[in-house]
């Protein structure tokens, strides 16, 4: 079976909460660490390297302005609704 990518849930987390918890979730990928929240897309595009998101739907982070609305994309891919 398939691992399906971990990725919290943004709500009420800070940026750099969020941020250190990705980077305990996937330390074997040596994520960037203090990553500063204005340059929140360099760190995702780390995160789209990683193995388990590739295998995925991962929108761009580039295409978004806020760090939680590109998670909630991932969340999204990851976890269709199905009707």
């Amino acid at each position: 079976m398939a691992q399906l990518p971990l990725v919290y849930d943004p709500r009420y987390q800070s940026w750099d909460f969020w941020s250190g918890l990705m980077i305990e979730a996937y330390a074997a990928q040596q994520l960037q660490i203090g990553v500063p929240e204005d340059k929140w897309q360099d760190f995702a595009a780390g995160m789209m390297a990683i193995d388990v998101f590739q295998n995925e739907a991962i929108p761009n982070p580039y295409l978004f302005s806020d760090w939680r609305e590109w998670v909630f994309a991932i969340i999204g891919a990851i976890n269709p609704r199905e009707n």
